[in-house]
């Protein structure tokens, strides 16, 4: 059956400016680093972007070695786009990233020109596209001069290949670094991606600062920690979840007995509020992260449909931020 879009998809989702800049994303966004890869169930992961897009998000966050195997998720997206999303490309974002090892060899991997447009090149034909939204680098290289990663972000706007470009998982004098150099080359940083949660908020020492004083937006990824932030663990490590299969996603050791204990509390006031454990955990972010966008994972439709209602309440009173913190300390 052909798709055709939710008429009323924009009815719900709230939409924030991504920094000093004209772009919107929703206030959630969905990743797929997990769930949409060769090994996994086409029509499940083309239910999920059906149902994320009827629920009004427009962004759709890829990287080169998502899969697995690596590709595989731009490969699948790339289908999905062309039999479904075709009509709608222009409502969409569709971001990527190359950073991390994706071939053999010393240009398959980090921040050189020579891999970051190499890898461009490849991402844009898996996905049958002739530009991404967002191109991002996806960590930074030790090795590699600033000025080649980003004036190598600034040739790929420059050639249509990307509208915007990223960074991911920067730290603060890193980031002042790339957004000097990049509005001094013409192309300025649109958007950070770090790493934050409850249980890791390294972005709160200094990298919010960073973003806010060089106008860039920023949009989180693992926000629920791995899954550790839902109903999962509440009680231990339940069978075939992420810490149990010690996928590297989450490890096993993380789920110690203090941290089930914190779980519990926090579920207790989720509950206080009328919401999930996930769905206050994603307010909290977009709240205390001051956050463009939370980056979710999903693996069946009813988690996105959860994750979005946690937009239905997002403000905290001062005396529930006070008990998180007592809970997370």
């Amino acid at each position: 059956m052909t798709y055709q879009a939710h008429k009323e998809r924009y009815d719900r989702m709230q939409y924030n400016r991504c920094g000093r800049s004209g772009l919107l994303l929703p206030a959630i966004s969905l990743g797929l680093w997990h769930n949409f890869g060769g090994v996994d169930t086409y029509e499940n992961g083309r239910s999920m972007l059906r149902r994320a897009f009827d629920l009004g998000i427009t962004h759709f966050d890829l990287a080169n070695n998502y899969g697995p195997p690596p590709g595989s998720a731009e490969e699948m997206f790339g289908s999905l786009l062309k039999k479904d999303f075709a009509p709608y490309r222009d409502e969409l974002i569709i971001s990527s990233k190359a950073g991390y090892r994706m071939w053999d060899g010393p240009y398959g991997e980090w921040g050189s020109k020579k891999y970051l447009i190499a890898s461009l090149d490849q991402s844009l034909k898996r996905m049958g596209l002739d530009y991404v939204d967002i191109f991002y680098s996806h960590r930074p290289d030790p090795d590699t001069p600033m000025e080649e990663t980003i004036g190598a972000l600034d040739q790929i706007v420059r050639q249509g290949k990307a509208l915007y470009a990223g960074i991911s998982s920067y730290s603060a004098p890193q980031t002042r670094e790339a957004a000097e150099i990049a509005e001094r080359l013409g192309t300025p940083i649109l958007i950070h991606q770090p790493k934050y949660s409850m249980f890791d908020r390294w972005i709160e020492d200094g990298l919010q600062d960073a973003l806010e004083e060089n106008g860039i937006g920023s949009i989180a990824f693992c926000p629920l920690a791995q899954g550790l932030l839902t109903n999962k663990y509440l009680s231990g490590i339940p069978e075939n979840s992420r810490a149990a299969k010690s996928t590297g996603a989450l490890d096993e050791s993380e789920v110690t007995p203090e941290v089930v204990q914190k779980l519990q509390q926090l579920n207790t006031m989720a509950a206080d509020r009328g919401q999930s454990l996930a769905q206050m955990a994603l307010a909290w972010a977009l709240h205390q992260g001051r956050l463009t966008s939370v980056l979710i994972g999903a693996s069946r439709v009813s988690q996105i449909e959860e994750n979005v209602a946690a937009l239905e309440k997002l403000d905290f009173q001062r005396d529930e931020l006070d008990a998180i913190e007592d809970i997370l300390n």
